[in-house]
């Protein structure tokens, strides 16, 4: 359960950062109350995360849950370019996870 805990935290991130891009600086206001919803989303859900997972683990795997997620959705929402080496990088943050992951307790 803390790990789906974590992963919804990781999640309301990824929204966040998606919902900060269509608010433009918090001039549109649904996108911007979005936004500050999924921010305390993420951090409540966090939080509960850490009650039972190393914080150096939580942290790594909810931080880049939020950048393979906004990466992803960079290229699908937004049009930014995919290349080899941005896929690349991608794979490295995955197969860090999952390291992380293997060797938490």
């Amino acid at each position: 359960m803390k790990w789906t805990i974590l992963v919804i935290a990781g999640l309301f991130e990824v929204a966040w950062a998606i919902g900060l891009k269509y608010s433009q600086g918090f001039i549109k206001l649904v996108p911007g109350i979005f936004t500050i919803v999924g921010m305390i989303a993420s951090f409540c859900f966090l939080s509960l995360a850490l009650k039972s997972l190393p914080l150096d683990t939580a942290y790594a795997i909810w931080t880049g849950i939020r950048t393979i997620g906004t990466v992803i959705l960079g290229i699908v929402l937004f049009k930014e370019p995919i290349t080899i080496i941005r896929l690349i990088c991608i794979g490295f943050i995955v197969v860090g996870i999952a390291g992380l992951k293997l060797v938490s307790h």
